[in-house]
């Protein structure tokens, strides 16, 4: 281990100077662990004294710290991530076995340094001072307070005003100069623009096309040449590509391009599973939970059906890329003999009342065979609520037909039976006035719709997801959840720490009204289903890498209910994450407290 490390470690361990002299002696690794715990518990127990060396709040990030030091040094959490974080500090400082020392990263060093600061109650995330409002009682109090709760909305504010809303004047007039030239391209009318099947025949899967219609960089060209040659699935509707800038790198287009373009590493990892018969693109390990084809279970009284395993587009970060198959594809519709076997599935399943209709996007059959599908679900009497998850909303609004809209809500029956429409907008550049029309048909006829997030990078700075929560609750659309990216390789770039959302929910979602925070930010692990995030009994960490990356273990929802395994994930280092935003404009010192999220 170089000496320059070996003095940066132990300069991060002077801001405790017990634990550092543990660690600094001779003594046998076993025996620095039980001294390690009776400092760890000594000290939590200090904090609970009348009066605590701590001052007040700051020992609630104390207690979150201790017990993750005290977790992550356990034999029981380096069995499981198959890592040893106290021997690797004490290897480091020893230098014992110098060639067995793997290199520690910048993001190492940056998650020890602030798990001991939590510790010391030397957290500084907060303002220095007593808030004035907090000196008073009565009206004055009261009149400080709403100054001090103006300011925090002022501040949000100045976030908020960064990021464009398709519904934004200026928005508008570049969506109709990129439809127009569009249509010169296609020779076609705004009739035919607004016929789904024209959309859809017009889908532009091929690099050249796209080029010709939009700037594209050297990297998304390629990549998309790639999808081409070796048949990966890709697809964008003409109507969703006038969502785009004509020239990339303005920053109002980034989270819809990184959406249907994939980038090079994706390509690259895709392929390199594809090369490898024992690889699996499964993450959430569906196969696991297909009880019979066409069908998913993973919680008591809900089931998935999928009719067919295509979209309008393909998402980059799709969790199901290993079942998507191209646009257009006729493979990609579940025979009417499996759909049949299906139904029949959840028709002798009487604890199913609930039943999810998703794939792929429903809103690609026809409308005799969406209501068909429908009309043989109300007739199953246990089945009372059904969704249908679609993006057609945001990528194909104009499938949303009067006449497609009225033959869903034959099926919706107040008291009986409910029918709801679950979508999925990712950033406030999606929406248009389209969408929203789209979004209002539904609701005209008693349907809810709602939302479900994927929190990515490119709808990850602060604010950002606030503001799409904020413009979907004002066109109808209500929040529902967010979920964390799924840890697959490919899908990196998207990538965002568990910390970021556990920050955004209590911070920047806590600012704005109930009405427009009403989601829920959940993990869904593999085989196990979801995971609420917001409830910290339902995780733990239980490692940090010699790279920083986290490592958690995550509990079953029925872990009351039953014995089943948890799940260990290692999360992406919140280290590479905040040079990453630093790189695209964003204020390192804004999201200086992602470090105490557990």
């Amino acid at each position: 281990m170089e000496v320059r490390l070996k003095k940066k470690l132990l300069r991060i361990l002077d801001q405790i100077p017990p634990l550092k002299d543990i660690m600094a002696s001779d003594n046998h690794l076993e025996e620095k662990r039980k001294r390690i715990r009776k400092f760890l518990a000594k000290r939590l127990i200090s904090t609970f004294e009348d009066t605590p060396e701590i001052p007040s709040l700051k020992w609630v990030l104390t207690r979150d710290s201790i017990g993750v030091f005290g977790r992550i040094i356990s034999n029981r959490s380096e069995a499981l991530s198959n890592f040893s974080f106290l021997k690797y500090i004490n290897d480091m400082i020893h230098e014992g076995r110098k060639n067995a020392v793997i290199k520690p990263s910048s993001g190492f060093f940056a998650e020890l340094n602030h798990l001991l600061r939590g510790i010391s109650g030397d957290a500084d995330v907060y303002p220095k001072g007593v808030p004035a409002f907090a000196k008073y009682r009565g009206v004055k109090a009261a009149r400080l307070r709403s100054n001090s709760l103006s300011k925090m909305a002022r501040d949000a504010k100045k976030f908020i005003d960064r990021y464009p809303c398709g519904l934004d004047d200026d928005a508008k007039r570049r969506r109709y100069k990129n439809k127009h030239r569009i249509l010169r391209y296609f020779k076609a009318t705004d009739f035919e623009w607004n016929n789904w099947k024209w959309q859809l025949r017009h889908t532009i899967k091929d690099a050249d096309t796209l080029k010709d219609l939009i700037h594209l960089t050297d990297e998304e060209y390629h990549a998309v040449k790639l999808t081409r040659k070796y048949r990966i699935p890709f697809g964008i509707t003409p109507y969703y590509l006038s969502l785009m800038d004509y020239l990339s790198g303005k920053g109002r287009d980034d989270s819809i391009r990184a959406q249907v373009i994939p980038s090079t590493h994706y390509m690259k990892t895709l392929l390199k599973h594809r090369a490898h018969e024992e690889s699996s693109l499964d993450f959430m390990l569906e196969q696991d939970t297909s009880p019979i084809e066409g069908i998913t279970r993973r919680y008591p009284q809900i089931a998935i059906i999928k009719p067919l395993v295509t979209c309008p587009q393909i998402c980059v970060y799709c969790q199901r890329n290993w079942e998507i198959e191209d646009t257009h594809s006729r493979s990609a519709v579940l025979s009417k003999s499996k759909l049949d076997k299906a139904l029949d599935w959840i028709a002798n399943t009487p604890e199913i009342n609930e039943v999810l209709i998703t794939g792929g996007d429903p809103f690609l059959l026809s409308n005799e065979k969406i209501e068909n599908l429908l009309f043989k679900l109300s007739r199953i009497k246990h089945v009372e609520r059904i969704r249908i998850g679609s993006r057609t909303p945001v990528t194909l609004p104009q499938r949303i037909t009067e006449a497609i809209v009225k033959g869903v809500s034959r099926f919706h029956i107040p008291g009986k039976r409910e029918i709801l429409i679950v979508t999925h907008f990712e950033h406030p550049y999606e929406i248009t006035l389209q969408s929203m029309d789209a979004v209002q048909k539904f609701r005209s006829h008693g349907i809810e719709v709602y939302n479900q997030l994927v929190y990515t990078f490119y709808n990850s700075r602060k604010f950002e997801a606030s503001l799409l929560r904020h413009k979907l609750r004002l066109i109808g659309v209500t929040p529902y959840y967010t979920f964390n990216t799924k840890g697959k390789e490919e899908t990196e770039d998207f990538q965002v720490p568990i910390p970021r959302l556990l920050q955004e929910q209590q911070e920047e979602a806590r600012l704005m009204p109930g009405t427009v925070r009403t989601d829920e930010v959940v993990f869904n692990v593999p085989r196990l289903g979801k995971n609420y995030l917001r409830a910290a009994q339902n995780h733990d960490v239980i490692s940090i890498l010699p790279d920083g990356r986290r490592v958690y273990e995550f509990h079953p929802w029925e872990k009351k209910l039953a014995l089943v395994d948890t799940y260990v994930y290692t999360d992406v280092s919140i280290y590479k994450y905040l040079k990453k935003l630093q790189s695209n404009g964003e204020i390192i010192s804004d999201y200086n407290s992602i470090w105490y999220y557990y």
